[in-house]
């Protein structure tokens, strides 16, 4: 029987890029290494698959691999575990030729981009003054002081954000330094990319004055001088994609007349409306246009399992494959596949509808096509780890390779199984996991997924494997709120936290237990971040629970809306409500678990990373004082220096420890 252990054994693929020749791909591996992760970089032949050939090696975490226009290099980012400072290196794809460490300094580079000639590399890294510091950072411990006057100055995963990302060029061969070429205020974001004739970058970016408190990402350009200069920041940016939502995630068409992105064309975009594909002139000739109008499901993988690893940026696309042609990943109920749209060459408008180019029960989350519309993703199999796979014509995603998944080729993996729940707001598509080969009813754990503009997949988290491996079905609902299912589907939870989405899990879980699978006095609810809310929202208002785990949940609405890094924002496109009037206030305490808290008996366990920014342990420290208070049966366990997806992307003896406990404390409560 598997144990919480498993986690060492856990293998990875994370991302990778395609040849344009389609010949092959370098892929990312990620393992566990001691204490430490670590990844390298494989070559993989398409479209024969074969065996993969290893291209780096060592104690190092080789990540965001780019290939050359003409497949003889690959760059790649690179960090030593204990080491601060990020390289930026150069390869041979052939593993014959050296590699190169390029010198940048003090800069730690993220996605590194190849022009179109292979002579330079474009990158964003953080630079500038520390913004908010005063007296200079001291050689050990903390500044004197830090005078914060926007809203941005923190996020999860990074603390305090002193210095903002601004955009690189360096020359490939390491002859030129590298030059900044943006000064943005508020800094760029995401992946830059090249103009086709190698003049001109994109890339995301929102200088407004009031960014900071109504965030709308627009795409920009920005000219380079002849040769690229030694002067930085030459030319003034101009924008080439704005909506009257966000946009992110530029594209350049071939010929270089149009570019596509990911974005909301809506003042207002609200969490119901779905980021989609839009397209615009580069010369601005013409407003941007949806490139797919009627498609009411968004781009990018919004699907959750920890098996894709959670620790590399998304790269859904889009990519223009041709001049008629744009590719990029869609997310349809909790399936997450490539799609195509096709364009006018001339016009840039949409021809017909688009086209899903493969239909296998899968989540992909990363995406590379090539001219001659090759497309490669890598993505879980059905409830398998992900895998380099090509898209096949006939429709089929064809495996690559087999050392995504050979870590479990020995495990009893949990037989997945989905139903349609009849809800009170319509069918709920809700997977239910099973120890392989059981029979009747078994004790039952219902797991809410994050967001809750997130999806169940049909692939299970490696909590949901070790709980059936303990003898536990678990019961995955895609309840209302869950994107990928249309807006009909998320606009009835806006502003009805606690409301239509707990009537879902109760509907879903009457509806296993009908099926004579789930033992109705021995239930149990697991959920993190929005989903932790939910378990603490029903451990309030319900006694059906025999045992809980909540983990960086949200228990007062009212202070999160400040605690959080994103809590403006993020409540007023959820509808949440805002403190700053009596209304707001209200509407926030009537969503809040705490106000139920003297109604909790369900025994309950509190998991908490302690540099969590996006439902910091302020919040589940009052659900655990009034818990505590009360006499009530609860633990809360701290883990240090952990961000909010701790069960992903945290230290592997924490994730380890995490698991654990809340195997024990299902057993102590749903076994006897």
């Amino acid at each position: 029987m598997p144990t919480p252990d498993i986690l060492r054994e856990q293998v990875v693929l994370e991302e990778h890029d395609l040849a344009r020749d389609g010949s092959f791909a370098v892929v990312t591996r990620r393992l566990v290494d001691g204490d430490d992760y670590v990844s390298h970089l494989w070559v993989v032949a398409v479209p024969d698959g074969g065996e993969p050939r290893q291209l780096t090696e060592g104690r190092v975490r080789d990540m965001r691999p780019a290939l050359s226009p003409d497949g003889t290099r690959v760059a790649f980012t690179r960090k030593v575990p204990g080491e601060e400072r990020t390289h930026l290196v150069v390869a041979g794809a052939d593993g014959q030729t050296p590699e190169a460490k390029l010198g940048l300094g003090e800069l730690d580079p993220g996605q590194p981009v190849w022009s179109s000639d292979g002579r330079w590399i474009a990158f964003t890294a953080e630079t500038g003054a520390e913004r908010f510091i005063v007296g200079g950072r001291p050689a050990k411990g903390e500044p004197r002081a830090r005078v914060v006057a926007v809203l941005d100055y923190r996020a999860d995963e990074m603390g305090y954000v002193d210095r903002r990302p601004q955009l690189f060029v360096v020359a490939a061969d390491g002859s030129r330094a590298p030059r900044r070429v943006t000064d943005i205020p508020g800094g760029v974001s995401g992946i830059p990319a090249w103009r086709p004739d190698g003049r001109a970058l994109a890339f995301t970016a929102d200088p407004r004055p009031d960014a900071d408190r109504h965030p709308r990402t627009s795409v920009f350009e920005v000219e380079l001088p002849d040769g690229h200069g030694d002067a930085e920041v030459a030319n003034q940016p101009r924008e080439v994609l704005a909506l009257a939502g966000p946009v992110r995630a530029p594209a350049y068409s071939p010929d270089g007349r149009f570019v596509a992105g990911i974005g909301v064309d809506d003042p207002d975009f609200f969490d119901d409306l779905p980021p989609t594909l839009h397209a615009a002139p580069v010369d601005g000739s013409a407003r941007p246009w949806p490139l797919a109008p009627d498609l009411d499901r968004p781009v990018g993988n919004w699907a959750d399992s920890d098996l894709t690893g959670w620790m590399v940026d998304q790269r859904p696309g889009p990519v223009w494959t041709a001049t008629d042609s744009v590719v990029a990943l869609i997310t349809d109920r909790g399936r997450t596949h490539p799609w195509r749209v096709r364009v006018d060459s001339e016009s840039g408008q949409p021809m017909g509808d688009p086209e899903r180019l493969a239909r296998r029960d899968a989540m992909a989350n990363a995406l590379a096509a090539t001219a001659d519309q090759t497309v490669t993703v890598i993505a879980t199999l059905d409830a398998r780890p992900p895998e380099l796979c090509l898209v096949a014509p006939d429709g089929a995603l064809r495996p690559l390779t087999t050392m995504g998944g050979d870590w479990l080729r020995d495990v009893a993996w949990p037989e997945m199984r989905v139903v349609e729940a009849p809800g009170p707001g319509g069918p709920i598509e809700t997977w239910v996991a099973s120890p392989a080969g059981a029979d009747g009813r078994l004790p039952t754990i219902v797991d809410v997924h994050g967001g809750p503009l997130g999806a169940w997949a049909t692939a299970p988290s490696l909590e949901v494997a070790l709980l059936c491996a303990r003898g536990y079905r678990v019961v995955l609902p895609n309840i209302r709120g869950s994107a990928s299912y249309g807006r009909e589907w998320i606009a009835p939870q806006l502003g009805d936290w606690g409301g239509v989405d707990a009537d879902d899990v109760h509907a879903a879980l009457d509806h296993v237990i009908s099926l004579g699978l789930a033992d109705p006095v021995r239930l149990g609810a697991l959920g993190l971040s929005y989903g932790g809310f939910m378990v603490n929202w029903l451990v309030g208002t319900t006694d059906r629970f025999r045992a809980a785990v909540s983990e960086n949940g949200v228990t007062n609405q009212v202070s999160a809306w400040a605690a959080s890094d994103t809590g403006p924002e993020y409540c007023r496109a959820a509808h949440l409500g805002d403190p700053t009037t009596p209304e707001g206030v209200e509407l926030l305490w009537r969503q809040s678990p705490l106000r139920h808290v003297a109604d909790v008996r369900t025994p309950l366990l509190l998991l908490q990373s302690e540099s969590d920014r996006r439902c910091p342990a302020s919040d589940n420290e009052q659900f655990f004082v009034a818990l505590r208070q009360l006499g009530r049966m609860v633990e809360y366990v701290l883990y240090p220096e952990e961000y909010h997806v701790v069960q992903a992307t945290g230290r592997i003896d924490r994730r380890v420890d995490r698991m654990e406990r809340m195997l024990a404390w299902f057993d102590r409560f749903l076994r006897t």
